[in-house]
């Protein structure tokens, strides 16, 4: 082929005229800088066609036009340029044709780039090094790491192309083994070396190993980097040691975007929401401008906390900086609106999502699943099956927490068999956790027995407990005790397993058997959690304990409550005494009722909110038989709705019935 016959090729396919840059008066170096703009703004037609004789003449400037098939994503110019390159000689120039192997890698057609790494006559640690980063790219660790070890020289870019993708794929042991190598064979670990070696170490929550790699960090003088200080920060966060890792984010030097995520997911990470929004909240007065991994998680932490208001203004500001396409963000926003009592927004962010992908769609089949709606969930399933997009375990887990709170035992049990049989995915200790659930819920205590005696995954308290509340559910006291006895084998000190084995006995009046319990619990030191709910007004958190009267408005709320059971038991509310673990006078049993935390966050929300507005409030531990009853009353009474997430579902309280049907 010569070369105006490859010219043509290019140049048929771009459809322009071919100019011959000659006729213009422009000296040498400043038509190569108007072509390397040319080039740079992904114009490959007009750059081309200008300036053919000057590529011709000088052929690295091809490296120019390979780089803009990459930006325009264009494989098919990237083949002629190929073409071009081998007509004008250049196949032995390394420069070049290095250039264009990273075209093919970076377009994702490693086929070609295989092919082309192959016929290279002069290939150099650049060659390598490119091939292997393609591979990295598209998730093929182990011809990388072939690649990798036939390869003679190396140098710092080859280990850190190796040491990143371990760590990018979650092969953190085989990052730190690489970094290991490297370092005993006396490469210096640069700034990226470092980042994503605590990367690695933060995936494991290694936290001797991350000190040790920190100790490396301040004998190298890196610590003040912000690469290196944030990933250092993040380390010890993911860790668990939130307090050691903002203090090395606060002994750096400035402040960045990346910085402040850091800080915000490591609070996020440890149960501190509320820090985590004042920190965004400090990122915006500050003029920083958030971006997606802020977004993802400071509406988590918003999630957490079930923080309505602030998750809405937060949402405003995704709308505002045109977050709103990010697939993360969305799955987040699904999870603050779902979690905040709010299903149908939640819904409505995901029907006007521009894109999706399976952690959304799981993120709605979930919210569906919280909700008590497992009939949508199935059908959303349905959905993402009819759209093409594969499950995973996460999906199924969804589905079958779904089936489980909604008394769908059969459906769920073909769902468990689809996964295994259709899609051939591993049940996890959690699928098999679900499983039990259903047949246990659904009074099949045997069966749900015998199949986590037979499972193949060994037994964990959860699963146990999971049985245990099946148990209190269908008041099978003599199975409690055994199933009990189970799970205080895995942890002795379960303070869960002894509240309700204490409350299955007091159920049917066996107070020795309540006593022993809580003697139990005094020797072994084991406290019960104590009921917590908190509900948000007008942006501000207030939060309630039974018996706690610390509370400036404590008389008021008392008085108030008084009022409110009077009402409702005018209405025809019985005070479910049987729901408290003491034996103790029918009076004390009614006060000790009367005063759980949710009851106490009703009330304080009735006082100080307009009528008709819904109440939307959170609790710790599973809400009880009594407040269950007592809130559908309160329901009808006040003509409210109130909505409250316990530590297992949402329950929708509206007209004096419950969205759970009494079956949760």
């Amino acid at each position: 082929m010569n070369q105006h016959k490859c010219m043509g090729l290019l140049t048929s396919t771009i459809r322009l005229p071919l100019h011959n840059f000659t006729s213009h008066s422009f000296s040498t170096k400043s038509l190569t800088a108007e072509f390397k703009n040319l080039c740079s703004r992904g114009h490959i037609d007009e750059a081309f066609t200008n300036f053919t004789s000057l590529i011709w003449s000088y052929p690295p400037l091809f490296s120019d036009l390979l780089k803009a098939c990459i930006q325009t994503q264009s494989f098919s110019l990237a083949k002629q340029l190929h073409s071009l390159i081998l007509t004008a000689g250049c196949f032995k120039e390394k420069f070049v044709v290095n250039h264009l192997l990273n075209a093919y890698s970076k377009l994702g057609r490693l086929d070609a780039a295989v092919s082309l790494f192959e016929k290279m006559p002069n290939r150099n640690t650049m060659s390598f090094n490119i091939l292997i980063g393609g591979f990295i790219q598209h998730g093929d660790l182990d011809s990388a790491f072939k690649l990798f070890d036939e390869m003679g020289d190396r140098n710092l870019a080859t280990w850190n192309a190796m040491i990143v993708g371990t760590v990018q794929f979650e092969f953190n042991e085989d990052g730190l083994s690489l970094f290991s190598r490297m370092h005993k064979l006396g490469f210096l670990p640069d700034v990226f070396t470092l980042g994503s070696v605590l990367r690695g170490c933060a995936g494991l929550k290694d936290l001797n190993k991350g000190k040790q790699v920190h100790g490396y960090v301040v004998k190298s003088g890196f610590e003040m980097n912000l690469i290196v200080g944030s990933s250092l920060g993040h380390m010890y966060m993911r860790s668990g040691s939130l307090k050691e890792g903002e203090k090395v984010i606060r002994l750096m030097p400035m402040h960045s975007v990346a910085v402040l995520n850091t800080l915000i997911a490591g609070r996020s990470q440890n149960g501190c929401s509320e820090g985590a929004l004042d920190i965004y909240n400090i990122m915006r007065m500050s003029g920083f401008r958030p971006d997606k991994i802020t977004f993802v998680s400071v509406i988590s932490s918003c999630s957490e906390l079930a923080t309505l208001g602030q998750g809405q203004q937060i949402h405003a500001d995704v709308i505002k900086v045109g977050a709103l396409s990010v697939v993360p963000v969305i799955s987040s926003l699904v999870s603050m609106y779902s979690r905040s009592g709010c299903l149908d927004d939640a819904v409505k962010v995901f029907e006007e999502r521009e894109g999706a992908d399976l952690v959304l769609w799981s993120s709605i089949i979930a919210a569906y699943g919280f909700h008590g709606r497992g009939k949508e969930a199935v059908e959303l399933f349905d959905r993402m099956e009819h759209e093409g997009l594969e499950p995973n375990d996460v999906t199924f887990l969804s589905l079958l927490y779904a089936c489980s709170h909604c008394g769908m035992k059969e459906k769920g049990l073909e769902l468990f068999k689809v996964m295994v049989e259709k899609y051939g995915l591993e049940p996890q200790l959690e699928h098999y956790t679900c499983v039990v659930d259903l047949l246990g819920r659904s009074g099949c205590l045997d069966e749900a027995e015998g199949y986590i005696r037979s499972m193949p995954i060994k037994a964990d308290a959860v699963i146990w407990k999971t049985l245990l509340s099946a148990c209190k559910i269908h008041k099978d006291s003599d199975m409690a005790k055994r199933i009990g006895e189970e799970v205080l084998k895995i942890d002795p000190r379960d303070s869960s397993a002894y509240v309700l084995l204490a409350n299955i006995q007091a159920s049917t009046r066996r107070w020795k058997d309540v006593s022993e319990l809580r003697k139990a619990m005094r020797d072994q030191n084991v406290k019960k959690e104590p009921g917590i709910s908190w509900l948000e007004i007008k942006n501000q958190i207030y939060q309630f304990i039974m018996g706690d009267k610390s509370h400036p408005l404590a008389q008021e709320i008392e008085n108030y409550l008084n009022e409110l059971m009077e009402e409702i038991r005018i209405e025809g509310y019985v005070p479910d005494i049987g729901s408290v673990l003491h034996d103790m006078d029918v009076e004390e049993k009614e006060y000790n009722l009367v005063h759980h935390s949710e009851k106490l966050a009703i009330a304080f929300a009735l006082m100080n909110t307009p009528k008709g507005f819904p109440i939307r409030v959170m609790k710790n531990l599973r809400v009880c038989s009594d407040c269950h009853v007592a809130i559908k009353y309160i329901s009808k009474v006040k003509n409210r709705e109130i909505i409250v997430r316990d530590n297992s579902r949402f329950h929708h309280f509206k007209n004096g019935y419950c969205s759970c049907g009494d079956y949760w």
